[in-house]
């Protein structure tokens, strides 16, 4: 073989190969610039310093209480929050501020199951009646889910159905948030002003049931609202539902088991044991932590919280979906914590979400059969390909399901480097711009 048709063939042999290994290579190599950029900042937990037997101890601890200021990673978290990320709940720092923020949020969340079923129902029986009845649809489940969810927090927070108008801006700006979050898209700042000017006008014309009392302002209650309803609660979320549906679609038993609450939240527990919806949180210690007689974290620590590797240890270590292991497992044991920890600003939808998530799944298991041959990853970049079946009626068939796959796997190549390239773009500007500390530094002036 000559040199030139061996070249040919190593070189389409690469091409051919791209999508098994130019994603991993590229994810690898935004690890790598992300470290540059922002340095080794942070303590893993677990990790070789906090064991995982420690993880739960250490997060709950007291002294595990700080949130933004002290860690150069909060000003990428702020720059991918804004506007407005200093009144984000999860971002406010302990004090009389977060607790008026969190208990106005408690009160927000504080709805009978029945009701948060209801809400749910219906907002999932809105978006699945524009489906066609006799044929199979495909669709990218977050972007299917993600009005529901604007409808239901619309509806928890006005008190009030949605108008499409109002939905079309908090999906606008939720999707922006995610799409910037993954990198598969810059920010644009125009989209999420314009919900931000929608919820002040609602707040100082008194059409808003939810306003933050005195010394906030105006402002600050439609940046609160954003951050924490239409930004985090709708993508989490839209994130959720569609991992749930990719999971329950996968699992051939789940189609029996519509009309069992049961078995639906078996399969809800498992979807973020397998997929937990929140990867690392970062807390900044106020005082030393002894974790145990050879090791003390010292005050002003970076700690970061990896969910997804606590929930690799434990009695449920593996990666196989398997939702009647909680017909005996405890959540304690298997090291589950899908909602954080409570003693340290655990989610405050961890009572309403699960029942969502359940009445989500009810609804669509009802109507359609679930397909996907799209990867499928906890930070499902690709948002969920999969075709929608109603029941009774032919499915796709195994070559669209094989164009499904392979399409799949060609997008996630260019993805991928997409990602690498907005990404180190983003984290660059954030870098520079340095939104937290520059407000740390005003505030504190």
């Amino acid at each position: 073989m000559s040199p030139v048709v061996a070249g040919v063939a190593v070189a389409l042999v690469a091409a051919w190969t791209l999508p098994r290994w130019l994603p991993r290579a590229v994810v690898r190599l935004r690890e790598r610039v992300f470290t540059w950029v922002n340095g080794t900042e942070g303590i893993p937990v677990p990790g070789p310093t906090v064991g995982s037997e420690h993880f739960e101890r250490v997060y709950s601890h007291p002294a595990a209480d700080g949130r933004s200021a002290g860690a150069g990673l909060s000003d990428l978290f702020w720059y991918w929050l804004a506007p407005g990320p200093h009144m984000h709940q999860e971002h406010l720092e302990p004090g009389e501020r977060y607790r008026t923020v969190a208990r106005t949020t408690r009160q927000v969340l504080a709805v009978r199951h029945a009701r948060s079923d209801e809400l749910a129902t219906a907002a999932a029986r809105r978006a699945l009646d524009a489906l066609p009845a006799d044929r199979a649809t495909w669709v990218r489940l977050r972007d299917l889910l993600m009005p529901v969810w604007a409808e239901v927090y619309y509806e928890l927070v006005f008190d009030e159905p949605c108008p499409p108008d109002a939905r079309d801006l908090v999906v606008a700006n939720a999707d922006d948030v995610v799409t910037a979050l993954k990198g598969t898209g810059l920010r644009h700042m125009d989209r999420r002003d314009r919900l931000t000017r929608y919820l002040r006008r609602r707040v100082e014309d008194g059409t808003c049931p939810v306003v933050l009392p005195p010394p906030f302002t105006a402002q600050e209650t439609a940046w609160y609202l954003q951050g924490a309803f239409f930004n985090t609660a709708v993508v989490q979320m839209s994130e959720a539902a569609a991992h749930v549906l990719l999971c329950a679609g996968a699992y051939g038993r789940a189609r029996g088991q519509v009309d069992d609450d049961d078995a639906l939240d078996r399969i809800v527990d498992e979807t973020l044991r397998v997929h937990p919806l929140f990867g690392v949180a970062h807390r900044i210690t106020s005082a030393p932590i002894v974790v145990d007689d050879d090791v003390t974290l010292p005050t002003g620590s970076v700690l970061l919280f990896n969910y997804l590797a606590y929930q690799r240890t434990g009695a449920a270590a593996d990666d196989v979906f398997d939702p009647e292991r909680w017909r005996t497992l405890r959540h304690h044991d298997a090291h589950f914590i899908p909602f954080g920890v409570t003693a340290n600003r655990a989610c405050p939808a961890r009572g309403s979400a699960p029942v969502m998530l359940r009445a989500v799944l009810r609804e669509v298991l009802r109507r359609y059969d679930v397909t996907s041959t799209g990867a499928h990853t906890r930070s499902m970049p690709n948002r969920g390909p999969a075709y929608l079946t109603p029941v009774g009626v032919p499915g796709p068939g195994d070559a669209r399901l094989a164009a499904m796959r392979l399409g799949d796997r060609w997008a996630d190549v260019g993805r991928s480097v997409q990602q690498l390239v907005l990404g180190t773009a983003m984290v660059l500007h954030a870098r520079h711009l340095k939104p937290c500390t520059t407000y740390v530094t005003e505030v504190r002036a």
